[in-house]
């Protein structure tokens, strides 16, 4: 791409502009570097096995170069609306941060199967870092009121029912100025699929959000129990179902086991978890989940360039994880707009992006 600047590993870049982010991308090894937690995701986290391996890459849904490429070239002015003013202009893909020592992947949970017309229910960006050696798990607040290129203000995950992966990805350029590398969508299914053949997941609960996953399971006849799980606080064990209902918890009906701040720390503590035991897997889970999982991902990744991660994976499995959200505390406030309605507001743009870009890049970002 003109104009971009290599950056040697000892040099650094200020982001301080709020209208500008000084790019330091350089082109080689870019992708194949890392991408450990996704494999996670994918659970292609092994050399072994490789006909299960390349018969799963075959099934899985790949988008074709034309969707990757629809990303705006020039600036786009913004006009703000009453009570948003640190919205001026978008970041442009000239002008994103991004470095050959750090790949961001997007992951999306997505609600209503595969394609471009589903919700998504979450969003986080797993950042991973070679250069600190950490994987960092991002997760972006659903009600964030940003600017939508090419439909106006909304909220955040409006875009993805506007435009799928790519306009979410186009809108947290715009927005927050960090380069999205690649994405992954995984519908619940096959979030199910992984939760059940790793044979489940211990997770620290506290009664209340027990009590949510007992309820939502009798509400929506998954089972005939009304107290399936024990309520009380301390490490449980869940199936597919039963996690995925943990991942979507903000409370319901009296049970006040939180709200949306609470929920994606839940989505990036599952993922962590996921991760984690992810080590300590058998080769019999492994081949099962790549089997039955591929044909449910739906991702922008080359199978050249998932081939070359599987090769690295168990070096990147080493790493520790380390959790962010954004918009961060004390950076916003909530915000009425009368067509999205009750939304976040973020109310320091400059502050939200070099406090995102620190997090993500860490010591290659300048102390502001």
């Amino acid at each position: 791409m003109a104009g971009n600047r290599g950056v040697s590993n000892s040099e650094y870049v200020d982001i301080s502009s709020n209208t500008q982010v000084t790019k330091i991308y350089k082109k080689k090894g870019r992708v194949k570097r890392a991408l450990s937690l996704i494999l996670a995701i994918l659970c292609m986290v092994t050399g072994g096995g490789m006909i299960y391996y390349y018969h799963a890459l075959d099934s899985m849904n790949f988008e074709p170069e034309a969707t990757q490429a629809s990303k705006p070239k020039e600036t786009e002015a913004i006009k703000a609306s009453e009570g948003v003013d640190e919205f001026k202009t978008a970041v442009t893909d000239s002008s994103l941060l991004s470095n050959s020592k750090v790949l961001n992947v997007m992951l999306f949970g997505e609600d209503n199967g595969k394609g471009s017309t589903g919700r998504s229910d979450s969003m986080i960006m797993a950042s991973i870092d070679n250069n600190s050696k950490k994987i960092k798990l991002t997760s972006f607040q659903r009600d964030t009121y940003v600017y939508i290129p090419g439909h106006g203000y909304g909220k955040i995950n409006s875009s993805y029912s506007l435009g799928g992966p790519s306009l979410s990805i186009r809108t947290i350029e715009a927005n927050f100025g960090i380069k999205v590398d690649r994405y992954a969508v995984v519908d619940f299914k096959s979030f199910k699929k992984i939760i059940d053949t790793l044979g489940g997941i211990t997770m620290n609960l506290d009664k209340d959000e027990v009590a949510y996953i007992n309820w939502q399971m009798y509400l929506n006849h998954q089972t005939s129990e009304r107290h399936l799980l024990e309520e009380k606080d301390g490490k449980i064990k869940l199936n597919g179902q039963q996690a995925l209902w943990y991942a979507r918890d903000r409370g319901y009906e009296g049970v006040q086991s939180g709200d949306d701040w609470d929920r994606t720390s839940r989505q990036r503590k599952l993922l962590e978890k996921v991760f984690n035991d992810m080590k300590g897997a058998s080769i019999t889970q492994i081949i099962q989940i790549v089997s039955e999982v591929g044909p449910l991902v739906t991702t922008n990744l080359k199978k050249d360039e998932i081939t070359g991660l599987v090769s690295h994976s168990l070096t990147y499995l080493k790493y520790g994880v380390k959790q962010y959200t954004v918009p961060q505390d004390g950076l916003w406030s909530y915000y009425n707009d009368p067509v999205a309605g009750s939304c976040i507001q973020v109310n320091d743009m400059t502050k939200c992006r070099k406090s995102f870009a620190k997090f993500v890049f860490g010591k290659l970002i300048k102390s502001m």
